[in-house]
């Protein structure tokens, strides 16, 4: 269930301190458009007349729905359908929304301490925009962002004082993958160049082989995951997207999978009718029909 399905995405109804639902967002300013989400959510939070589902939601529950919100944020990005964005853009602001009131219910903090903070933040971390600092490049702004961030923890009393600290463990794999040896190759722990990952890559393919020889399936699985650590390396070292990259080939299988499914169902047929060989046949008709495309 994502927000556009769940209750909180619905107009309410039949909360009296909810304010008229209609969409007209458009002609209200951005405070007046913030407030009336803010004063929904409160409606819909209200122990009295409040919704059930939503009086039901704690932290830990809302939590999934807040990253895949972040996901169709970025598929609409992706497929460059503006409306959509819009729209998936304001389910991520509702959960925003939704935990600051869990927050202020708890009396931890609000939606405004939470819009505070993150303007201070920007301000404090962008000093040669806000405070008159020398100007600098992309590269040097961000060592300069990644030191903000490591004074910011050190005031903060952090106890982790790694390098690789506060690198959200609840991120894809793969990106989190990606992050970590960025980290580390800012303190100079890294491969001189590609080259050498490729070799690295020969290595753990090796690796894989063997596992897989010896019949450990724990073995395979921790090879493979060397493997696939060695690749987002790869990607790093040629300023490629691991993560996007990974999401343009699945979207490249997924459309021409369809296109094999769509010949054959011209024919009467499905996948399950026919071989290995003919469904290769029209995979091949795919990729070329695009290339031609």
């Amino acid at each position: 269930m994502t927000s556009s399905d769940h209750p909180s995405a619905a107009t309410p109804t039949g909360h009296d301190a909810a304010p008229d639902c209609d969409r007209t967002v458009m002609a209200e300013a951005p405070a007046g458009a913030m407030a009336r989400l803010l004063s929904i959510m409160a409606a819909l939070r209200d122990p009295q007349s409040g919704c059930p589902w939503d009086l039901e939601q704690d932290f830990s529950s809302i939590a999934p729905y807040t990253l895949e919100e972040a996901y169709e944020v970025c598929d609409a990005i992706e497929r460059g359908d503006m409306a959509d964005l819009r729209d998936e853009l304001g389910d991520l602001l509702l959960q925003v929304v939704f935990h600051s009131q869990m927050a202020r219910e708890a009396g931890h903090f609000g939606f405004e301490d939470v819009a505070a903070a993150i303007s201070d933040k920007m301000v404090r971390r962008h000093p040669h925009v806000f405070a008159g600092a020398e100007e600098r490049d992309a590269a040097s702004q961000t060592r300069a962002w990644e030191a903000q961030k490591a004074q910011e923890r050190a005031e903060k009393g952090a106890s982790d004082t790694s390098v690789l600290a506060n690198i959200p463990l609840a991120l894809p794999a793969l990106v989190r993958a990606e992050k970590l040896t960025r980290r580390a190759a800012r303190v100079g722990y890294d491969w001189p160049s590609a080259e050498e990952v490729f070799d690295k890559l020969d290595e753990e393919l090796g690796e894989v082989r063997g596992a897989i020889a010896s019949g450990d399936q724990a073995h395979v699985a921790e090879e493979l995951g060397d493997l696939l650590f060695v690749i987002s390396n790869l990607a790093r070292k040629l300023s490629v997207d691991p993560e996007a990259a990974l999401r343009s080939a699945n979207a490249k299988f997924e459309r021409r999978f369809r296109w094999i499914e769509q010949r054959l169902a011209t024919e009467g047929k499905t996948c399950s009718d026919v071989s290995l060989e003919v469904m290769e046949s029209h995979w091949r008709s795919a990729k070329l029909q695009e290339r031609e495309a």
